[in-house]
């Protein structure tokens, strides 16, 4: 969320996993910030349907999907190292619903072991300097580790791009007319494997694309706007946004502004 303001306080590093992991994570991701001498910085994301494993100095968490914005305080000086799994991917490690982690976070720990507090020391020994070498370490590990091939997983990442590529898809049953899954068993893959219905990911999905549309300046047709998206009317979009994101399309939108 606004990220024109964020580039001033701090910097995002993206890097795609190797092809015989690309299965599983969707991307390794590194944040780095000094922010020391000013203000601190709130830093606000909305959400997807992934689980991330975080390594942070004394933070480090495996977080399951949110369901509103993520929201953390960046001050002083520091860096965070993360693994953004694709939506579904993560189930075939713990092999327990998803929907247990929903909203929350465990220990690396709880799902590796031992061995998931080394992959903690290795990189923070790594002072968030050298990238390569930190995610070298993490395909390592997560190689060593690849849980069998699920077929479920690859239907779920084939659902969810669907949903993003087609904006007309904008309820379940819209997604339904066009797999071979009933609601029910749809809603049922979706709480075990990712966390959150198909309705919140549809949901979710056009949200992003809502904020997008703020952010490059389109915030002028808010009723044209809320149609795209699925929504019956303005004032049911305006509700759902400002649940999501904290403020009404408008405020976000002059957030946005004097950011430039």
């Amino acid at each position: 969320m606004n990220p024109t303001a964020g580039e001033k306080k701090f910097q995002l590093w993206r890097y795609l996993p190797a092809p015989d992991l690309s299965f599983f994570v969707e991307r390794y991701w590194i944040v780095q910030w000094d922010l020391r001498g000013q203000a601190p910085y709130l830093s606000e994301t909305l959400p997807y349907p992934c689980v991330n494993l975080i390594i942070q100095k004394d933070k480090s968490r495996i977080y399951g999907v949110v369901k509103r914005k993520f929201s953390i305080l960046l001050e002083n000086k520091g860096w965070v190292f993360g693994i953004k799994f694709k939506p579904g991917a993560f189930y075939s490690f713990v092999k327990s619903p998803l929907s247990n982690l929903t909203d929350g976070s465990i220990h690396l720990w709880e799902v590796f072991g031992a061995e998931g507090d080394t992959l903690e020391r290795t990189i923070l020994a790594l002072e968030g300097e050298c990238h390569a070498q930190m995610v070298e370490v993490a395909q390592n590990f997560i190689r060593e580790r690849l849980p069998e091939w699920d077929e479920n997983v690859m239907l779920i990442s084939q659902i969810v791009e669907l949903i993003m590529a087609e904006r007309k898809i904008t309820k379940v049953d819209d997604l339904v007319s066009r797999i071979s899954l009933n609601k029910r068993t749809l809603q049922r893959l979706f709480s075990r494997y990712v966390g959150v219905g198909p309705k919140w990911v549809i949901k979710q999905y056009r949200l992003h694309e809502a904020a997008a549309q703020l952010a490059d300046g389109e915030a002028g047709n808010w009723p044209k706007l809320a149609l795209d998206l699925g929504y019956f009317d303005q004032a049911h979009f305006i509700k759902e946004f400002k649940t999501s994101v904290g403020r009404s399309p408008g405020k976000y939108a002059r957030g946005i502004e004097v950011s430039f």
